[in-house]
């Protein structure tokens, strides 16, 4: 009697698509935002708003898998021409393009629906918001900087989330600089990203600052970025009387710049992964719980 191979089980297409938008990765940016919301609650009554953390989460997921479902689709073409991509999903078919559009359409929704929620003035900008979400797939069709897109992109992130705590553009000062150091701290890592594809980039014909200018320079360029990111950081606690314990998050955070630009060299391009899973996620997580700490301590932030 013939002996039957068992069956070869497929993940569901939920899993598959939360696995297309690596979910999982909504962690670098969260921090930030969650950093931004509370630095505005302590500013404006000193008491955490859980209903308006909840929204802010639930916005931010939204737009980060509405972008990358967007991003996975209109690149899918490229993707597949190069073999570092080649396995996403849907170069491989492990999710339809149908699948990952359905994904994106309701990803959209809840972030429109999470901005309707928290203000009317979050509704009226969330549609500027998605612009750069959408722009930043064609970027690299047209320009040598994308990452200046992505960056931008990145830093609506604690802009919004302070918005969506106090409803008015007044005050929300310390918000543009943190939007401004997470869209030089994201934009600078995607040059060094980037340098990984040079070659496959130049070959068909896909834009970036690595491919045009070559990877020393972009990776001086991230150099550049990051080390304004870090000026901005430093700007951001002193205006909002940040303490001791935010300046030791920040010299946990100047460690890992200058470990992720030591790892990685023009030469030496294999621990790109480490420095973006280690590094970036460290910067994130670790700002956030010393800040968090310091409103909590010092300056009287009450659940």
């Amino acid at each position: 009697m013939a002996v039957l191979d068992a069956p070869v089980e497929r993940p569901g297409r939920v899993k598959s698509f939360l696995r297309l938008v690596t979910i999982e990765h909504s962690v670098f940016a969260l921090p930030f935002g969650y950093l931004s919301a509370l630095t505005a609650m302590q500013v404006n009554g000193g008491r955490v708003r859980w209903l308006d953390l909840l929204l802010i989460t639930i916005a931010m997921v939204g737009a980060r898998t509405f972008a990358m479902a967007a991003n996975r689709i209109l690149d899918r073409r490229i993707d597949a021409r190069n073999p570092r991509t080649a396995k996403r999903e849907l170069v491989t078919g492990a999710v339809s393009v149908r699948t990952a559009w359905t994904g994106a359409v309701v990803a959209l929704v809840v972030f429109l629906a999470a901005a309707a929620l928290l203000n009317p003035l979050c509704l009226a900008l969330a549609p500027l918001a998605v612009v750069p979400l959408v722009v930043y797939p064609y970027g690299k069709r047209f320009t040598n900087w994308p990452h200046a897109i992505l960056g931008i992109a990145q830093a609506v992130g604690p802009v919004g989330a302070w918005l969506a705590v106090t409803g008015t553009f007044d005050g929300s000062g310390p918000a543009w600089l943190l939007g401004a150091a997470v869209g030089l701290w994201i934009g600078g890592f995607d040059l060094i990203y980037a340098c990984q594809d040079i070659e496959v980039d130049r070959q068909i014909g896909v834009h970036s600052v690595p491919a045009r200018y070559g990877a020393r320079f972009a990776l001086h360029a991230s150099t550049v970025a990051h080390v304004v990111t870090f000026a901005l950081f430093l700007w951001f606690g002193a205006l909002v009387g940040f303490g001791w314990l935010w300046w030791i998050g920040l010299v946990l955070t100047a460690a890992a710049f200058a470990y992720q630009h030591v790892v990685v060299s023009p030469t030496d391009l294999s621990k790109v992964n480490r420095a973006f899973f280690t590094a970036n996620g460290f910067v994130g997580i670790a700002l956030f719980v010393f800040a968090l700490l310091d409103l909590v301590v010092r300056l009287g932030l009450r659940p």
